[in-house]
């Protein structure tokens, strides 16, 4: 009898541990298989975000162009069309992409562009233009005014020229026109007329500097670089506008690696260019952290009141329950309704408001009754308070009662209780809060872009003139750029890349925070664990 009972209690035991080991088994595989996608995805993004950064090669297509004309397809003058095609992909790959374009005329009965070869010269040159603009074609000649040259042996010594001469005429517009014309304007807001020798004498010196300034316009215009684009057209572009001049097919390791490095510093530091295509994403990046910034500086505080508040004063009643709840479904209510509250309140509202009170001067052009970086950054802020609450709450309930007594016991009041003793137990659980927010308000798009965030800001919120902070600007942000660019340039491959490097960065930077935050939070769990 004892033997039986034993033996039913050792299969129980049994049974038991097996539940739990497969229950642990499959918590494994689940989270195997959560890390294992989230390693692909990172993986998939690197990857093509990363070919923004590599060179890439030139192909030349040559095609026979054919008019469609019912069954029959007559030749075009000339047969033979080059064109040149820029692309990481190979010869196979481009002429795919030519086949896939010929379908495409051929279903609508228009043309048909036959490819007949596909090559990848070597004397193929890529031209880059300060615009941001990209040129392929085989070198023609250099123009110096009437004088042409048919080789590239001076165009390191022609560069030189036309850039002494651009810092010439800016040194002549800042140092010599720039004073003459504040000192015109002064005399003609003082009435003094303009027949007056002083007057004169101002307005001939201004007109000979002018003179001076014009010619030398027109002689860095006279240096000029024509290639041949295709078979039939020829560009002239000046050398003041050349930025990059060089054949990527004949890339050794070293300049493919010096290329590398040299992208991912303009990706960094530059603005974009030519219509988001090209360039670099720094006022993205710049946005995007500010922001950031300025909404932590607000929800933080705000949260951590509102949470001690809710758990150290507030008495336990419904009203407290139904404020609880109320908080927690905040988190669940969509990010465009908080962007159209924002341009509501914040924007019409309270702008509207500062506006008419401190720049009615002014009206009717808005200063802070327009969307900007302040009511970005507040709307977010009210758009994550609900997280910083709940985890600061979570994070007060982790502290002892038994610590709480001590401190009143000692002779503290409840407010020095809260501060010296609550709050930096319950640190740990405010950074928590405040990670999510940062992770949430730096991947967000739709709220942004009813609030301040543009495609586009030529001018940073941040610059040397006072009041050094202009809160009131637009400003651009990484997840509003990656919108922006893959909704407007889902075909090009190179605009494509960008969205993907951009996509690279913008995890990066959510990474770094998240882990500059979790280190500081380990560090405070750390020092009070032992209290």
């Amino acid at each position: 009898m004892a033997l039986s009972i034993y033996q039913n209690k050792s299969n129980d035991d049994y049974q038991e541990q097996f539940k739990q080991s497969l229950v642990e088994v499959c918590v494994m595989l689940a989270c195997s298989i959560l890390l294992l996608l989230l390693l692909s995805l990172f993986v998939f993004v690197a990857l093509q975000g990363g070919r923004y950064f590599l060179p890439m090669s030139v192909f030349e297509v040559r095609t026979s162009i054919t008019e469609h004309n019912g069954a029959q397809y007559t030749p075009l003058a000339p047969n033979t069309h080059i064109e040149y095609v820029l692309s990481h992909d190979s010869k196979l790959e481009v002429r795919r992409m030519f086949e896939k374009k010929n379908e495409a005329y051929t279903n609508l009965a228009l043309a048909e562009e036959l490819v007949l070869e596909v090559y990848k010269p070597d004397d193929v040159y890529l031209l880059n233009t300060r615009a941001g603009k990209k040129y392929l074609g085989k070198f023609s000649s250099i123009q110096l005014g009437e004088k042409i040259l048919s080789d590239l042996s001076q165009f390191d010594e022609i560069t030189t020229t036309v850039n002494t001469l651009s810092r010439n005429l800016s040194d002549i517009q800042l140092s010599k026109l720039k004073p003459l014309h504040e000192t015109i304007g002064d005399f003609t807001d003082k009435g003094v007329g303009i027949e007056t020798p002083m007057f004169q004498r101002k307005l001939a010196e201004f007109r000979r500097w002018q003179q001076y300034a014009n010619n030398i316009r027109d002689q860095i215009q006279s240096h000029r670089i024509n290639i041949r684009i295709d078979s039939q057209d020829e560009l002239s572009i000046a050398f003041i506008d050349v930025v990059e001049f060089y054949q990527p097919n004949a890339f050794s390791n070293w300049d493919a690696i010096a290329y590398t490095f040299k992208q991912l510093y303009i990706f960094l530091t530059e603005s974009p260019k030519q219509a988001s295509t090209s360039g670099g994403v720094f006022p993205a990046i710049f946005g995007t952290l500010l922001m950031v910034i300025l909404m932590a500086v607000f929800v933080t505080p705000f949260g951590a009141i509102a949470a001690i508040y809710l758990h150290e004063y507030a008495p336990a009643t419904r009203l407290t329950t139904f404020i609880r709840i109320s908080v927690s479904n905040m988190a669940a209510v969509p990010s465009v309704v908080y962007g159209v509250f924002g341009l509501g309140f914040f924007v019409y509202g309270m702008g509207g408001t500062i506006d008419q009170l401190l720049f009615s001067q002014s009206l009717p052009s808005p200063t802070f009754g327009t969307p900007g970086l302040l009511w970005a950054a507040l709307t977010m802020g009210i758009l994550t308070l609900p997280v910083v609450i709940v985890s600061t709450e979570e994070g007060l309930k982790r502290v002892p009662k038994n610590l709480r007594a001590g401190a009143l016991a000692l002779g503290a009041t409840k407010y020095e209780t809260i501060r010296r003793v609550v709050l930096p137990m319950a640190s740990p659980g405010i950074l928590t809060g405040v990670i999510l927010a940062i992770a949430r308000a730096a991947g967000e798009v739709a709220p942004l872009i009813l609030v301040g965030a543009v495609k586009f800001a030529p001018s940073l919120p941040i610059d040397s003139e006072f009041p050094f902070i202009h809160l009131e600007r637009q400003f651009m942000h990484l997840g509003v750029f990656i919108y922006d660019g893959a909704f407007h340039n889902q075909t090009e491959s190179q605009v494509s890349s960008l969205m993907f490097a951009t996509c690279l960065l913008l995890l990066l930077i959510v990474f770094f925070l998240n882990v500059s935050a979790i280190i500081l939070r380990n560090k405070l769990r750390n020092k009070y664990k032992r209290i």
